[in-house]
């Protein structure tokens, strides 16, 4: 008999406990052989970064913990617990990565300029992500699901992330100022106080202002994850040398793509330099995002495999939301690399390593979320 196709309830005393620990161990199998296999292809480094994304896929996936949906239940539910949790993993991270930097200067931070892109990018991808309902890991993460709006929203947020840096350069061209990393400005030890200042004041405010806390996350499950996701960053960090990342990779991907289709990339700004030529010419397990990316993916669809909640029915669909969450994909990309990064490249891995653009970042990106929440139901989408 095939007691796995069976629910725990159905199978003799006993034989459920096994099934169970023979998914299980199957699961954690699977993530060996991954690890294996690019360990093989592409060295430790890499196969580390793997396993890194497959703990990102499966904590995202396992406390649905979702930068999108824990702001649009604060504005219309005014539930804090969502970005409460955020703002527990990115304090906690800080409170690491930015004494890391400064005491390690072989490692890179997400700082980035403080530009008219980033200003407008991000808040087109605060609105557009309400509407696509993910950000660049919420995407990933459900796509990893199987869920069927984020397989429409990812190819085309692959495309976006291209085009988008095939354009930066003449985006960048309206007007920039530089980077400000502040543990460099400030000193490492004020650089984490003033942040995790700053988060804690967000947080009692909104926590002032709560409905609720019970609309959606119950439970403690979701700052555990955020404790993990914490870690999960500062050894992101440490074995990449850089931040955690999304946008990029996917970028990487359409100029693959691109490359392969015989379109000649060596004359663009962006991606005819040397070292993004390099790239598109080598193995995608060597880019440190792209790997990351991958695993995200691998973990979430193993956790919905142990979970049987893969493939979710999340009801009909019609056709115009199904070109909206498309067009809503082209523009997450696009205006994610306008912007230097999407929910963690430039919200939690910038305010992370002490990047004042992320600070800028999630002002306008939540300001183009209570843009995007109101589009997003008269579109017609729940939830």
């Amino acid at each position: 008999m095939n007691t796995s196709a069976l629910p725990a309830s159905a199978l003799p005393p006993g034989a459920g406990r096994a099934a169970r620990l023979g998914g299980n161990l199957l699961a954690i199998a699977a993530v060996l052989a991954g690890w294996l296999a690019v360990t093989w292809l592409a060295g430790l480094r890499q196969g580390l970064l793997f396993l890194i994304g497959t703990g990102f896929g499966a904590v995202l996936s396992g406390a649905a913990f979702g930068f999108t949906t824990g702001w649009r239940v604060w504005i219309r539910q005014r539930d804090p617990t969502g970005m409460l949790a955020q703002f527990l993993a990115i304090g906690l991270a800080a409170a690491v990565c930015i004494p890391l930097l400064a005491d390690y200067p072989e490692l890179s931070g997400a700082a980035a300029p403080l530009s008219w892109s980033l200003v407008l990018g991000a808040f087109v991808f605060g609105a557009a992500m309400q509407v696509a309902d993910g950000c660049g890991s919420g995407t990933l993460y459900k796509a990893g699901l199987g869920h069927p709006v984020s397989l429409a929203v990812f190819p085309s947020f692959v495309a976006g992330s291209f085009l988008g840096a095939a354009h930066l350069d003449a985006w960048l061209s309206l007007g920039a100022l530089p980077a400000v990393a502040l543990g460099d400005t400030l000193g490492a030890t004020p650089a984490v106080l003033l942040e995790l200042g700053v988060l804690g004041l967000i947080g009692a405010l909104i926590w002032s202002r709560r409905r609720t806390t019970t609309s959606r996350w119950q439970g403690r499950g979701i700052y555990v994850a955020a404790v993990v996701m914490a870690v999960l960053a500062v050894l992101n960090l440490v074995v990449a040398g850089q931040p955690w990342g999304i946008v990029y990779g996917l970028g990487l991907w359409g100029a693959k793509i691109v490359t392969w289709a015989g379109v000649d990339l060596s004359a663009n700004a962006f991606w005819g330099r040397e070292a993004q030529q390099a790239q598109i010419a080598g193995s995608l397990l060597d880019d440190v995002t792209s790997v990351t990316n991958l695993g995200l993916l691998a973990g979430s669809f193993l956790l919905a495999w142990r979970r049987r909640t893969a493939c979710p029915n999340v009801g009909r669909i019609t056709g115009r939301q199904w070109l909206w969450s498309v067009a809503a994909g082209l523009v997450l990309g696009y205006s994610a690399r306008l912007a230097f990064g999407c929910n963690v490249g430039a919200f939690f891995s910038g305010i992370s390593t002490g990047s004042l653009h992320g600070w800028v970042w999630f002002a306008c990106a939540f300001a183009g979320s209570l843009v995007g929440v109101r589009l997003r139901e008269r579109i017609g989408f729940s939830g």
